[in-house]
């Protein structure tokens, strides 16, 4: 289904019934994502996306090169089909001599993610920090930098729309020393795939 015709079902408040179908058709894929969820990317046209977001501590998790903060090349909209989700804005500030963090430039393809340090150095501190239940939808624009936080021990599921903004660029914080790199994305085999998505239809049946 498309961008929009999901955000209609949100909007009709029939996510659940429509996450419920699109994780039963048995062609499912995942894959661990290096901010610490697995995705289930279920639609992709153009520069607009679909995409499940699982958190939960039964399935490994990537491991993440530069750092959770990050801000994305799309406008994001979320729907918490279940848990708590907190989304964490992060206030970054130019910074030379007393910089902690360098601003990486992440570049995803088909072979993963492809991690480039570039000369914009920074600080940050925790901003405004939302929290989120099931049912309730929000959003970010593009370029705003942020982190999604599950409470320790907890599990969370959404759906994820992403509407891509022209001229943006996904970035991350990272070590001040990092080079440039690559990162492969791990793809969840069947039997992680269908645990995965039992642990989703669980909480939504």
């Amino acid at each position: 289904m498309s961008y929009q015709g999901v955000y209609q079902q949100v909007a009709e408040g029939r996510a659940r019934s429509w996450a419920l179908r699109a994780i039963s058709g048995g062609d499912v894929t995942a894959v661990r994502h290096p901010l610490g969820f697995v995705c289930m990317p279920l639609e992709r046209d153009g520069g607009d996306g679909v995409c499940l977001h699982l958190w939960s501590g039964t399935l490994a998790h990537a491991r993440s090169t530069t750092s959770q903060i990050h801000c994305h090349s799309w406008d994001l909209f979320s729907h918490v089909l279940y848990g708590q989700m907190r989304n964490v804005l992060a206030v970054v500030t130019d910074a030379a001599h007393d910089a902690t963090h360098r601003v990486f430039e992440v570049v995803s393809a088909a072979d993963g993610d492809h991690i480039s340090p570039t000369r914009r150095t920074v600080r940050h501190a925790t901003g405004r920090v939302e929290v989120f239940g099931a049912g309730d939808s929000y959003t970010l624009p593009a370029d705003r930098f942020h982190s999604s936080v599950v409470p320790e021990g907890g599990e969370a599921a959404t759906i994820a729309l992403g509407r891509g903004r022209l001229g943006s660029r996904d970035l991350s914080l990272g070590p001040l020393g990092a080079g440039g790199h690559h990162v492969a994305r791990e793809p969840l085999d069947a039997k992680e795939t269908a645990l995965a998505v039992s642990l989703i239809a669980a909480h939504l049946t």
